[in-house]
């Protein structure tokens, strides 16, 4: 086909685009949620599906799809047709999993269109109380002269608590000893029972643990500061260029009509003003993003580059 014949082929399928986007959406939109019931990403796509829904007057279903840490449900948007019908809400993993895993059956660049990062929120660096320290520096004094190296857990290799811990130890210098548990919960016991002496986690994890006693919080690992430990340094602050949050962002697969990606991103934008989204974000310690496309497509390739790095330099490994 000459250069003559794909012009007018794109002209006649314009109409055809356009007519698809002014009809958006007359059915059941589905957002995947790779990951169980019940988390921050899951409650994120159920208060977005619930405005969709609001919007539109179509249904907006969440489905989790989890396994292989989120890539199952990623797979599974990315081969979807692009109709704008099937979403993916994921977090930050789907930039770690990237590198971490050594095969993965769709290429986040290539095969998703990037909507909206929706909310992001810091990860809290935490003590087990009987620790004689107060700042990050003092858990760096005791590290160097022990030893035996000081030990911190982890939601599991390859997650962010973990990637933190490395990212902490090749910024300062100072070896750790990292222990995978499965899950947040089992790490936060772990943490809690005297198992290990540091950890990182979610700020909803820490909050109740922390105000209690049963840790000591030292830093936040975003370059802002938190609104739940609003006292809390950045570890920024003392290593330029440390910034690791959570964050959750909506994805579409690649070749979705422009027009129907700007609808969808406008409606997500909007959801960011509603009143039981505002509440979440304050009891979550998050902060609204609802950046741009091309906004969210740089931070794509930032992420994927900067946890290439940690993962080369610690060897993480995936849970095997």
């Amino acid at each position: 086909m000459n250069l003559r014949h794909l012009t007018v082929a794109a002209f006649l399928l314009t109409p055809a685009v356009h007519s698809q986007a002014q009809q958006y959406p007359n059915k059941p939109i589905r957002i995947i949620v790779p990951f169980v019931p019940g988390g921050a990403t899951d409650i994120l796509a159920r208060l977005v599906a619930a405005r969709f829904h609001a919007a539109w007057g179509q249904p907006a279903l969440v489905e989790n799809r989890a396994g292989a840490g989120g890539n199952i449900g990623a797979e599974l948007v990315a081969k979807a047709p692009p109709d704008g019908y099937t979403l993916v809400m994921n977090s930050a993993s789907a930039t770690v999993n990237v590198t971490l895993y050594p095969k993965i059956a769709y290429d986040l660049r290539r095969d998703l269109a990037p909507i909206t990062i929706v909310a992001s929120a810091p990860i809290v660096m935490v003590t087990h109380p009987s620790m004689p320290v107060k700042t990050v520096g003092d858990v760096l004094k005791i590290a160097k002269s022990r030893k035996d190296t000081l030990i911190f857990s982890s939601n599991g290799s390859g997650t962010t608590s973990h990637l933190t811990g490395e990212l902490l130890a090749q910024m300062s210098g100072v070896k750790f000893t990292h222990i995978a548990y499965k899950g947040a919960g089992a790490s936060t016991l772990a943490l809690i029972s005297g198992e290990t002496e540091m950890g990182f986690l979610a700020v909803t994890s820490a909050r109740p643990h922390v105000a209690t006693g049963k840790m000591r919080a030292l830093a936040v690992t975003t370059k802002r500061k938190s609104s739940v430990f609003p006292e809390l340094p950045t570890l920024d602050s003392m290593y330029p260029g440390f910034d690791i949050d959570n964050w959750f962002a909506l994805w579409a697969p690649a070749g979705t009509p422009q027009p129907i990606l700007n609808l969808l991103h406008a409606e997500a934008l909007r959801s960011l003003q509603q009143p039981d989204m505002k509440s979440f974000m304050q009891r979550e310690g998050a902060e609204p993003v609802g950046n741009s496309s091309a906004e969210f497509a740089a931070h794509i390739n930032r992420e994927i580059e900067k946890y290439a790095r940690i993962i080369k330099l610690s060897g993480a490994k995936v849970d095997g």
